[in-house]
């Protein structure tokens, strides 16, 4: 990690002594600047106790350093090219977005992008402090299959369309604008109108492991809710799109519930697991694929179904999974799409994918 030269930062734009008011007045970052293959970025933080950037997966946390006995706290980082990462500022007990970056991911989390990163079409820049928008519609579902009481809200882009079940809803909800880009990306032209119905998870590795309960409670009690809501909702097009354990989930019931799912839109899928898998000290560490792979190995006839994969192109422990399992989604004759995004295991670059992938899977 280089260390800045003078007390200007100029060679990442930034003009004035560090820590005066007219530094902070005109300071915005992360800023990078080219760095062999990849790039330096530079962090800025205002204050007066130590702290740390925090990653998302990408990275162990970063400490900011002091400039002189000044408010003004830095850290260089290394990234390699093309990278967007979630990021927030941990410092004691407190976790907290930056307040020099306007691209925010919820209240407390911010987002960093590379120079060479590609664009993000139709999810827009919302600070830390912006309110998202939520569906009016919502559902109270009591689940007898499942346990337990949760909200879950629909929402008809376009003016309503083929289900898509976003797993993991309530991130998609108050993290990332889903609700928003998924407007635009129909009003574009880029995708048929749709009705989003937001699932929010109560325990992430109960419910998306690989089981039955979750879509036979999908089946039974939550589609028939949403059809009670009146929002047009096509369920014989039913698309479910899920992220890391979500898209684990999401293949595990193109396999066991073919009836019922038949598109999918998976970005980096949790193709690690197997059931002793999350209470081992290396959890990636198991057979290659894990227990999905070994259910392909059988060649179950996926001829009917349209899956799209993605995984992050700095998941380097995560590609051998999902690598063998897309290759037997194929063998076994699903429609498969491959792509790898710009990101670690970070719903930061996932939801460029989310967009394409739904829209392909709808195609």
């Amino acid at each position: 990690m280089r260390l800045v030269g003078d007390d200007t930062f100029a060679a990442f734009g930034l003009a004035g002594a560090a820590g005066t008011e007219a530094f902070w007045a005109s300071a915005r970052t992360p800023a990078s600047i080219p760095d062999g293959e990849g790039w330096v970025t530079l962090f800025l933080r205002r204050g007066s106790e130590p702290a740390s950037v925090g990653f998302e997966s990408w990275s162990e946390p970063v400490p900011l350093r002091r400039w002189g006995d000044t408010d003004c706290w830095y850290a260089e980082v290394r990234m390699p090219a093309r990278l967007r990462v979630t990021y927030q500022f941990l410092a004691g007990d407190a976790a907290y977005a930056d307040p020099l970056n306007p691209v925010g991911a919820g209240g407390d989390r911010s987002v960093a992008a590379t120079p060479d990163a590609p664009a993000q079409p139709h999810w827009p820049d919302l600070g830390a402090d912006d309110v998202l928008p939520v569906p009016r519609t919502r559902i109270r579902w009591n689940s007898a299959r499942l346990g337990g009481r949760r909200t879950v809200r629909v929402h008809p882009a376009g003016g309503g369309g083929p289900v898509v079940l976003l797993l993991d809803g309530d991130d998609w909800l108050y993290l990332h604008p889903a609700m928003t880009a998924f407007d635009s990306a129909v009003a574009s032209g880029e995708m048929p109108p749709v009705t989003l119905v937001f699932l929010p998870t109560t325990a992430r590795e109960g419910e998306f492991g690989c089981r039955p309960e979750l879509w036979e409670a999908v089946r039974d009690e939550l589609l028939p809710l949403v059809t009670e809501t009146g929002v047009p909702a096509d369920r014989d097009r039913l698309v479910v799109a899920g992220q890391s354990l979500g898209g684990l989930s999401a293949l595990y019931a193109a396999l066991e519930f073919p009836d019922l799912v038949s598109r999918v839109a998976c970005q980096s899928g949790s193709f690690w697991w197997t059931p002793d898998a999350p209470g081992l000290a290396d959890p990636l560490g198991g057979p290659v694929g894990g227990i999905v792979a070994a259910r392909l190995r059988e060649r179950p006839d996926l001829s009917g179904l349209r899956v799209a994969f993605d995984v992050g192109e700095h998941e380097t422990r995560m590609q051998p999974h999902c690598e063998l399992t897309e290759t037997l989604a194929q063998q076994a004759g699903a429609t498969v799409r491959v792509s790898r995004s710009p990101s670690g295991h970070d719903r930061a670059g996932w939801r460029h994918a989310l967009l394409r992938d739904v829209a392909w899977a709808l195609a």
